[in-house]
């Protein structure tokens, strides 16, 4: 018999696993929502030219394609595409619907793909949890993504964490000025590697690879390091001030909030400022990024339209989260475990079950009358504490039993007094 075994990068999220993460999405949700977002929902394939030359040199290599299939199968092409992100989806929803209001503020939770290389945090199936604010040019639309990122981090109880901030046009101004123009893309896929290879890497690979001689890289890097002005650059670094102090002003932490010339984003649609955040405390990259797209949806409508917009990356958060024990105790909704006394008062139970559900109390119903005792273990394994027992004279009295497997309380109440007991 062969062994059986998950997809490499994969994984199976078991109940423990799936309430935590309903409790930081919950978290999260409400955080988005409280901005004036609205819920957005696109499928997981998209048509593989919706995808394709949108992600730069290495993102294209990340997209998992999908074989044509019926008379199409033997020719072995490509004709869609499992998502690579939740950017392109709203760019090719918002070509498709053109009517919809604009400023177009939507956030998006649902899980994307990359074949990339997994390790910790980083998987081949993940959810990013993603807010855009579509049709807007205004420094303000940036300054609510950072306010989003930094609330929703603090929400979830972090502190200790860095929100860098960059614009593109900076970058490609450093290398335009160095003489690099014709290789924007290979030279901005090397800036970010910076955090992975270092500065030392990066410099090798900018002279082996992309050609670039030792004054071009070291005029860069002064740049990159602030050693140098950017010539007429005033402006957008005058803007970038502006989203900072718009975004202090929605109560992100002054000294939370850095420029950094040296972030790029890997994405090739950015065509103005750029953000990510990184924690401080943690060695394990960063746990958002975003940036402005003015161009992307274009592609999809021929016309452009202005749009910016931050991703959350869930799966790192619930890492952290995990390590240092973040999580809530347990869910806030109360759980009661019903017996099933005997088949001659199975009706009492269902009745008794009913009830406490139509309350708001999560009921596991005991599905065999067995030995009282094997029914108290069943609840004491599912780590349900309180437990209903209702025997002949219960029936007869028109109360229960209820016993509180933590601290070993047990009283006799009617089935509306326990409901007002587990709900307050």
């Amino acid at each position: 018999m062969s062994r059986v075994n998950i997809a490499r990068g994969m994984r199976d999220l078991l109940p423990e696993k799936m309430m935590q993460r309903k409790q930081v999405i919950s978290k999260i949700q409400t955080i988005f929502e409280s901005f004036g977002f609205l819920p957005l929902e696109t499928p997981a394939v998209e048509r593989i030219e919706t995808l394709m030359g949108k992600y730069g040199e290495e993102g294209g290599k990340l997209i998992f394609k999908i074989l044509a299939r019926g008379e199409k199968a033997a020719l072995g092409t490509c004709d869609l595409a499992l998502r690579y992100d939740l950017t392109v989806p709203l760019a090719r929803v918002m070509a498709m619907n053109p009517g919809l209001p604009l400023p177009f503020k939507r956030y998006q939770i649902q899980p994307v793909w990359r074949a990339d290389r997994p390790q910790k945090g980083r998987f081949r199936e993940f959810y990013q949890c993603d807010v855009d604010i579509v049709g807007s040019k205004s420094h303000l639309a940036e300054a609510e993504c950072l306010a989003v990122v930094h609330q929703s981090l603090t929400s979830l109880g972090f502190e200790h964490f860095k929100i860098r901030l960059n614009d593109r046009r900076l970058l490609r101004a450093m290398i335009e000025q160095i003489g690099a123009l014709s290789q924007e893309g290979e030279v901005l896929s090397s800036i970010d590697k910076l955090d992975k290879i270092g500065e030392k890497g990066v410099r090798a690979e900018l002279k082996d690879i992309r050609g670039l001689q030792d004054d071009a890289i070291n005029k860069l890097f002064a740049m990159l390091n602030g050693e140098q002005s950017i010539a007429g650059m005033e402006e957008v670094e005058l803007e970038l001030s502006k989203i900072r102090q718009a975004a202090i002003l929605l109560g992100v932490s002054e000294e939370r909030i850095v420029m950094d010339r040296k972030l790029a984003r890997g994405l090739d649609y950015y065509t103005g400022p750029v953000f990510e955040t990184v924690l401080t405390d943690a060695d394990i990259g960063s746990v958002s990024g975003g940036g402005r797209y003015d161009g992307l949806i274009g592609m999809f409508s021929g016309k452009d339209v202005p749009a910016v917009g931050v991703s959350l990356g869930l799966e790192r958060l619930l890492v952290i989260m995990d390590e240092r024990g973040m999580f809530a105790d347990a869910d806030d909704t109360p759980r009661v475990f019903v017996t099933v006394f005997s088949e001659s008062l199975l009706g009492a139970s269902l009745e008794a079950s009913r009830k406490l559900r139509a309350s708001g109390v999560s009921v596991t119903l005991s599905l065999k009358s067995n030995k009282l005792a094997k029914q108290m273990k069943a609840a004491h394994r599912q780590k349900i504490r309180n437990v209903v027992i209702i025997g002949p004279d219960d029936l007869d009295s028109g109360l229960v039993q209820w016993k509180d497997l933590e601290r070993g309380e047990q009283r006799a109440l009617s089935i509306e007094e326990l409901c007002d007991l587990l709900n307050s």
